[in-house]
């Protein structure tokens, strides 16, 4: 039926021009299918950084199937950094993670995304554990979509052997 919408916006404007811009990144796989009835079907996808950049938070997204994330930094000097496991994803609890502490990321290194999913009849929420599940944006197919929200990084803001910090 015909309602009426309450909304508002509120706009502040800046005195002085933006030092940086904030950048989002999405890192995703659409190519993949769930099984029907696989309890852990894992996913994976990365994006390899082309400049340095300051990360300032994290979004895992997917779907009722999605099971577990984690966001993992795999530095040009072969070592590696957990940025973010969320264990137990609720489609209904979505949260961007925004770092405690900013988080410079060199040149090089790999941003990879491993998500799991549970298309069986032990996950409740499952709308149908009978049929493979593939990419869409309706809430009965699955999403595997990590969005990174970062700045570039300053000319000598960190040193290039810089590793993760959290």
């Amino acid at each position: 039926k015909r309602q009426k919408d309450k909304c508002r916006v509120g706009l502040i404007f800046a005195d002085k021009p933006a030092e940086r811009e904030v950048l989002t990144r999405s890192i995703y796989d659409l190519t993949f299918s769930i099984p029907a009835g696989e309890a852990n079907y894992e996913v994976q996808a990365s994006h390899t950084l082309e400049s340095d950049i300051v990360l300032l938070s994290l979004f895992p997204h997917m779907h009722y199937r999605g099971k577990d994330w984690t966001f993992t930094a795999h530095l040009p000097d072969g070592s590696q950094q957990k940025l973010l496991s969320v264990p137990r994803y609720d489609f209904n609890w979505q949260e961007s993670y925004i770092c405690k502490k900013l988080i410079p990321i060199t040149k090089g290194t790999k941003i990879e995304c491993v998500a799991h999913f549970d298309n069986s009849e032990g996950n409740f929420e499952n709308p149908d554990a009978t049929k493979p599940v593939r990419w869409g944006e309706q809430t009965w197919e699955e999403m595997m979509i990590g969005y990174i929200d970062y700045v570039s990084a300053k000319a000598g803001e960190f040193s290039r052997t810089s590793k993760c910090r959290t």
